[in-house]
């Protein structure tokens, strides 16, 4: 499928109401309030029916401000009852996306990419944001205690030791997904591909701790590091060891140089081979072919690599919805896939 309508049309709006059935915050991690249309009544709704063989399934999610008047809140349905959050939606579904905010990633900061990391994670193990946003609220307990009642060691080590168990299932977590997509990605490279192959793999403490001993001695260990740096942490205002600190290293393979000294065209297209590696892997590992959603991804590829990037996606097994200005960037796909029309933020033909 292929949105094509002038900047500001809505095609990015449509892509984000998809994004919304993952777990976390979509595709643009907008607030609820600021989805809802300038000028409505404050809510929103966005509805789908999933068709597999005989299998029929009706999502829908949204906001309702109404029911919610001092907290925004997401309604989630699934069949017309009510779900808990947006992780039952991964039963049925996953999603995974690239955006052109993504094109600065390997030269960005390192929270840049561990955001990436954990939306790559997040695709296969719905539950892993939940564990993230426990383990930050975590360490913000501890920096509140050092920073208040740095002398409370009995409060100090039950929140480290809180810590201690959500930053290794998350470092684990992270692990195991960097490692199957960076030995996926190793078992089909061709250095003939348009999309150079990349590999990667993690750094930072609390990932070497986790490649060397087993959860519960890696835990003991982290705690042990937390109580020795307490001053530390406490003059920095911060936690400045543990899962937060962790980095996404990519390297260009077939160059074997580091994917931020690449050239801003190579750094796309590694982009766009990791994002097509990790949705074969999304496909692997849970069993659903999952819908994938690119926003402008073919406007700056030259004409070998935009269709290099087409046959790509035709190999998929999941749908595939992409969006464009310019309506020619998808000539050679015609016969071949759906193109729509936006403008003016609706859908103005089939």
């Amino acid at each position: 499928m292929a949105l094509v309508g002038e900047n500001g049309a809505g095609k990015t709006n449509l892509l984000e109401a998809i994004s919304l059935f993952s777990p976390g915050r979509g595709l643009r991690r907008a607030d609820l309030l600021g989805m809802a249309r300038t000028g409505g009544p404050g809510g929103f709704a966005v509805s789908m029916t999933l068709s597999s063989g005989e299998d029929e399934h009706r999502l829908g999610t949204g906001y309702e401000p109404a029911a919610y008047e001092t907290r925004a809140a997401r309604v989630c349905r699934i069949d017309g009852a009510s779900a808990p959050s947006p992780i039952a939606f991964s039963e049925f579904l996953r999603v995974v996306w690239l955006t052109p905010d993504l094109d600065g990633l390997f030269r960005g900061p390192a929270g840049d990419r561990r955001r990436f990391l954990d939306r790559l994670v997040l695709a296969v193990d719905a539950t892993h944001g939940a564990r993230v946003a426990a383990m930050d609220r975590a360490l913000r307990s501890r920096n509140r205690l050092l920073e208040e009642r740095p002398d409370d060691s009995r409060w100090l080590d039950a929140v480290e030791r809180e810590v201690a168990e959500l930053g290794i299932a998350v470092a684990l977590a992270r692990r195991e997904t960097a490692e199957r997509l960076d030995r996926l990605i190793a078992e089909s490279r061709d250095d003939a591909q348009p999309f150079p192959w990349a590999s990667i793999r993690l750094e930072g403490d609390l990932d070497d701790l986790v490649a060397v001993w087993p959860a519960i001695e890696a835990e003991d260990r982290f705690r042990v590091a937390m109580r020795q740096g307490r001053h530390r942490d406490r003059a920095a205002g911060r936690s400045l060891i543990g899962a937060q600190t962790t980095d996404l290293v990519v390297r260009h393979g077939p160059k074997d140089v580091p994917a931020g000294t690449a050239s801003t065209g190579e750094q796309k297209a590694l982009l766009i081979g990791l994002v097509l590696a990790h949705a074969r892997l999304v496909q692997a590992m849970s069993g659903l072919s999952p819908v994938i959603l690119l926003d402008e991804v073919a406007a700056h590829l030259d004409p070998r690599r935009r269709a290099g990037l087409f046959e790509a996606l035709a190999a998929l097994p999941g749908q595939v919805w992409m969006t464009g200005a310019d309506e020619a960037l998808f000539a050679e796909l015609e016969g071949r896939a759906d193109l729509v029309r936006v403008a003016e933020g609706r859908v103005t033909s089939p």
